[in-house]
């Protein structure tokens, strides 16, 4: 699996794998991508943990709401592993959400953390 952390406000968009865009036809599926119950605090900003499938190259990322400026494209091209997501998690301030429902999809997870 790999991860990303994305901030409050700010959704995913086109996924992109080994011959370009996701395409749900070919697979059979949408990618598999599961926000989990972890956060973490930079500067007033929740940065959500993401779980995307190894097969997953790059995500766009889209400000949603209040936060939609004009911005352009962004698109995630540096995925992380799960050995950065532990340290990035011991280095800040991590929390873990009380939510009972992101807490169940996490522990449904084959995930380290």
């Amino acid at each position: 699996m790999k991860y990303f952390f994305l901030s409050d406000g700010w959704t995913t968009g086109r996924v992109w794998e080994f011959g370009g865009l996701w395409n749900e036809i070919a697979w059979q599926r949408k990618p598999i991508m599961n926000r989990l119950s972890l956060y973490i605090e930079e500067a007033t900003e929740k940065l959500w943990l993401y779980q995307v499938e190894d097969d997953v190259l790059m995500v766009e990322v889209l400000a949603e709401g209040e936060t939609a400026t004009p911005i352009g494209q962004v698109v995630l091209k540096r995925l992380i592993t799960a050995d950065q997501v532990i340290e990035k998690l011991c280095s800040s301030n991590a929390a873990v959400t009380t939510n009972p429902e992101l807490a169940a999809v996490a522990r449904q997870q084959d995930s380290p953390l």
